[in-house]
């Protein structure tokens, strides 16, 4: 007797036995972003927009372990990149201005090829970054390259009471799954953590916004938009 020792197929949508790629570590160049794998040759350039009294605002929710406490000096500055270089998940990258100036950085992370899902987390963008297109630019460029690698989901995870990054999720079209209660605790705080995604399924519509908003027709002469881009990806 022939006995088959096949284990029985789970309910639910059969997916292609594959892993996708691990990401390139590589620039991504859009129509305003420039990206670039973070180097220790950014760290005077982080410092002036990140850094320092100025910015220690940026840092309010981004998990720092001691001796690492905003606002950064200069040294803190120089650790902090030579570590996030060394990484290879987190993926940093740089977001250079016109003059190769580094303006912030940001990453990939909690990457996971065999279930196809990844992150994009550890944001700090310097003032003359926000609310930019290079913003909006640079985070359609991440999403692009993964779901164009083959990744089908893609997470942003924000402390809940982080108000801007719940309020950027939404705006770039992340769907909100729900609250992790107690999730983490950081720096002797308990952190309740909101979670977002943007599926493969989403993602073709997705991708028209942002071509829509980042279309130069949707400027007028003063570089304010016509149209949102919560207006353009529901069009």
């Amino acid at each position: 007797m022939t006995v088959d020792h096949q284990l029985p197929i789970p309910p639910g949508d059969r997916v292609p036995s594959r892993e996708v790629p691990f990401p390139p570590h590589a620039p991504i160049k859009g129509s305003y972003a420039h990206l670039v794998p973070l180097h220790l040759d950014h760290t005077a350039s982080l410092f002036k927009h990140i850094g320092g009294q100025d910015n220690a605002t940026l840092w309010t929710f981004i998990p720092l372990e001691p001796p690492l406490i905003p606002p950064l000096t200069e040294t803190d500055a120089e650790a902090l990149v030579r570590k996030w270089t060394a990484s290879k998940d987190p993926q940093y990258y740089a977001v250079l201005d016109e003059k190769g100036e580094a303006l912030g950085v940001l990453s990939y992370l909690n990457i996971v090829p065999t279930h196809r899902r990844i992150e994009i987390g550890w944001i700090v963008l310097g003032k003359a970054l926000q609310k930019t297109r290079v913003a909006t630019d640079m985070f359609y460029l991440l999403m692009k390259r993964v779901f164009e690698l083959g990744y089908q989901r893609v997470e942003w995870k924000a402390n809940s009471l982080n108000k801007p990054s719940l309020a950027a999720a939404e705006r770039l079209g992340f769907t909100y799954e729900g609250l992790f209660r107690k999730h983490v605790i950081s720096s002797g705080v308990r952190r309740d953590t909101s979670w977002f995604s943007i599926t493969d399924d989403e993602w073709s519509g997705a991708q028209k916004g942002f071509e829509a908003w980042l279309d130069e027709g949707n400027f007028d002469q003063e570089g304010k938009q016509k149209r949102g881009l919560r207006e353009c990806r529901e069009e």
